[in-house]
């Protein structure tokens, strides 16, 4: 049970549920980057902040950023977060769970009076999502130092572009470089976020230790056949483009059901002319392949094209194949795997080790510091979609694993 000194999974869950409040559409919750609904959700978290014993400030790019001292003034930090931009119709914990209960438990340890011998900083991360300006982790880029100066030139679906949108909200785009951190003044990046898959529920566990936050290699496929008379062409004499694309799709999930870890998605289809009685001409479908290992998401994604080459020379279709995203690996550290996992031990729970196959904000904070990450299950596995769901008992163990972790932390050799 939560009392005083502990964190409370109720508190983390009504505050969840506060934050989804904050949204441009009444029945589903949708919050962007420099958007009125963020401007409400900002003001809520900076308000927990302070209320958790931190000073809470925004930085440049519009995260919301809270510093808990330590002992010695300006020390260096472990920096906890998450993010608080959702996707369109959205759940209420993905992101937005890692936000609240690190606040949860730097309001625990304030309450105790308790310093350490590093700071601790929470960061709600703007725009993890990348829904708005089409592209991901703005915020923890900046934070990282590696945002990218040309997306400021990037435009909404409404054509207002991100330096425009910036200005609007307060933040002058000429100082987003300002977010950037110096790799001396933080000592680690963890966060707490929900599984987004079944793994952990279907093993009865409630939370787990992440080994990596997968790469992902992705493709736009084209293929060009012959449109033709649904009633009068032979089908051994057809150059569907459809069929062709469909047989892709079935070698694609062949290939990545044979190695542990290893996924692939065809995730959109289209095919014209699209009418009832005429044999598609032309197909577009997209590829997603995901591992944990960078060599084994390159040697599959290698075997797909070859296969998809192979397939469409004996239809005698042609193909074109695009790659659109090429993201690597980015592997938690073993010292802060081992000490996440010494804190679930303490709860005398089993230490479940697995990859993300989703993508988050420590695959950019790794170009500044090593991370680290703590799994909490989420009902049926589902994420980005109304139905995501925990409980509060799983939200409050996981806090208290996270506290466990922040009160035992030890930075890496060569940092203390």
């Amino acid at each position: 049970m939560s009392g005083p000194n502990q964190p409370s999974g109720t508190r983390i869950c009504d505050r969840c549920e506060a934050l989804a409040r904050c949204s441009e559409e009444p029945e589903a919750l949708t919050r962007v980057f420099l958007s009125a609904e963020q401007r409400k959700a900002d003001e809520l978290t900076r308000a927990w902040m302070r209320e958790a014993g931190m000073s809470a400030r925004q930085d440049q790019i519009g995260n919301v950023v809270g510093r808990y001292e330590g002992a010695a003034r300006h020390a260096p930090c472990l920096m906890l977060g998450s993010h608080l931009d959702t996707v369109r119709n959205a759940g209420k914990y993905d992101g937005m769970l890692g936000v609240v209960a690190a606040i949860e438990c730097v309001s625990v340890l304030h309450g105790r009076g308790a310093r350490f011998p590093f700071a601790i900083e929470v960061v709600g991360f703007a725009d993890e999502e990348g829904v708005r300006f089409g592209a991901a982790l703005i915020g923890s880029r900046a934070v990282a130092g590696t945002f990218d100066l040309g997306l400021l030139e990037s435009r909404d679906a409404q054509g207002v572009s991100m330096r425009e949108a910036l200005v609007r909200y307060g933040l002058d785009p000429a100082c987003v470089g300002n977010a950037a951190r110096r790799k001396g003044d933080v000592l680690a990046y963890a966060e707490l976020h929900i599984e987004q898959g079944p793994v952990l529920e279907a093993e009865g566990l409630p939370v787990g230790v992440v080994t990596a936050i997968n790469g992902a290699s992705r493709y736009t496929v084209d293929i060009d056949g012959l449109a033709g008379h649904a009633g009068t062409v032979p089908m051994k004499l057809r150059q569907d483009a459809l069929a062709a694309a469909a047989e892709c799709a079935l070698a694609i999930e062949s290939r990545c059901s044979r190695e542990p870890d290893l996924v692939g998605t065809v995730g959109r289809i289209e095919a014209a002319p699209g009418a009832t009685n005429v044999i598609p001409g032309f197909a577009r479908f997209t590829i997603d392949v995901r591992a944990p290992h960078d060599e084994q998401r390159r040697a599959a994604a290698a075997d797909i094209e070859s296969t998809i080459a192979s397939i469409c020379c004996r239809r005698n279709v042609k193909v074109r194949v695009r790659q659109t995203h090429e993201g690597r690996t980015a592997v938690c550290a073993a010292w802060l795997q081992d000490q996440i996992g010494q804190a679930i031990a303490a709860q005398g729970l089993p230490v479940r080790r697995l990859p993300s196959g989703a993508g988050h904000d420590g695959m950019a904070m790794i170009d500044l510091v090593d991370i680290g990450m703590l799994f909490v299950r989420c009902a049926g596995g589902i994420s980005h979609n109304p139905l995501e769901a925990i409980s509060p008992g799983d939200a409050e163990l996981a806090a208290r694993v996270f506290l466990r972790f922040i009160e035992n932390f030890r930075p890496a050799p060569g940092r203390r």
